[in-house]
């Protein structure tokens, strides 16, 4: 039986507060680098697990995701396209939903999920991700602490 996640809640100026139960994350270019996850990462998202249910969604490029992610508290989704993570997100709406990406196959997601952040990282980023996105982050270790410390979110996306 899986334990219940308490979720996180998004208070954002002019905004009724957001709680959100799940992160959608890509795997490739986002969580790593050459498909390979840092520890630092890793300890990031097992902090995350306790808060959140983690779906990673990749088409697995590297063929390491599986490796990468076996001690991880997550759920792993190999999908082909962008529009399969779009309709993963949109089935999970009604509970909240965080996306994180760098692709341009992540767009669909982050138009499907309730807050979206973009990381720029090794990989690079996609130009137009960032149309979509609410906020940019320059890594995914920066990425995740905005998760981990929300009100940094809150002073990030004050009006």
């Amino acid at each position: 039986m899986t334990k219940p996640c308490r979720g996180l809640e998004l208070v954002l100026s002019g905004q009724k507060p957001r709680f959100l139960k799940h992160l959608a994350c890509d795997f490739n270019g986002t969580l790593a680098a050459n498909g390979i996850i840092s520890r630092g990462v890793s300890r990031k998202l097992m902090q995350l697990s306790k808060l959140v249910k983690i779906t990673i969604l990749t088409s697995d490029t590297y063929g390491t995701a599986r490796s990468n992610l076996r001690r991880l508290p997550v759920r792993l989704c190999i999908i082909s396209t962008g529009k399969e993570k779009r309709t993963f997100v949109e089935s999970l709406r009604s509970e909240g939903v965080i996306a994180v990406g760098n692709g341009y196959n992540d767009i669909g997601m982050f138009r499907a999920a309730d807050f979206g952040i973009a990381v720029l990282g090794p990989e690079g980023l996609a130009g137009k991700l960032i149309s979509v996105a609410d906020v940019v982050a320059v890594s995914i270790d920066d990425a995740l602490d905005l998760l981990l410390q929300t009100k940094r979110l809150t002073a990030t996306l004050r009006t």
